[in-house]
């Protein structure tokens, strides 16, 4: 765990709590009798990695109207930047889980990582306090360089992750046309919510496509 501290550049004064952070409850159900796993560490990472960008942004962009504000908040907090961090980190060596879970590829799964990762924010704040927290985040997601060109901008998981903010919500991609030869083809696609169109984007392929219609949609669902 040293080389882990020291990457963070943050020795715990609990190791407990980062030992609990890295614990996924695929391990902890295995393994009952007082083992619990990162879910509640997640949970209270999520709102403060929410609250010390937000706070970030808004310090260092007084012009930045609000929707701005909210879909940059998105790209910096959704599960491709926070896999990036943990692949920095080499979350991954350290996880704890289960064995079918390990088997499985679970190391290297970035929904798992990305989920790792909020909660050993999580753990740094209860162990140091607000004040070494934001440390923490500003020097692994708010560096200058990050905060101007956030890595991994996968508009359709933003888009999943903006809207699952409230239950029962079902986005849809439809594809609309598709025009051209073969070998120059324009495609055409749709994005619903709920049956309704939020967004709408083309592209050389579907899958650019689809990109254009998110990014399109969370302009619309954010403003």
């Amino acid at each position: 765990m040293k080389a882990l501290q020291d990457r963070l550049d943050y020795e715990f004064k609990n190791p407990a709590l980062l030992e609990n952070a890295l614990t996924h409850s695929s391990y902890a159900n295995e393994h009952r009798g007082g083992m619990n796993s990162n879910e509640r560490l997640e949970f209270l990472g999520d709102s403060v990695l929410g609250m010390v960008v937000a706070d970030h942004l808004y310090r260092q962009n007084p012009d930045m109207p609000e929707g701005e504000l909210t879909r940059t908040r998105a790209v910096l907090v959704c599960e491709a930047s926070l896999h990036q961090v943990a692949l920095r980190l080499k979350l991954g060596e350290y996880l704890k889980l289960g064995k079918g879970e390990a088997a499985g590829g679970g190391r290297e799964r970035p929904s798992i990582l990305a989920d790792a990762t909020e909660a050993v924010f999580a753990a740094i704040f209860l162990d140091g306090g607000m004040t070494q927290a934001r440390r923490t985040i500003r020097k692994l997601l708010l560096t200058q360089e990050e905060a101007q060109q956030p890595v991994n901008r996968d508009y359709k998981t933003i888009l999943q992750e903006l809207v699952q903010r409230e239950s029962g919500q079902k986005l849809t991609y439809r594809l609309i046309s598709a025009t051209g030869p073969d070998h120059d083809k324009t495609f055409s696609v749709d994005v619903e919510l709920n049956g309704a169109v939020v967004g709408s984007g083309s592209g050389r392929s579907k899958k650019e496509a689809e990109q254009t219609a998110a990014q399109a949609a969370i302009h619309t669902l954010t403003n």
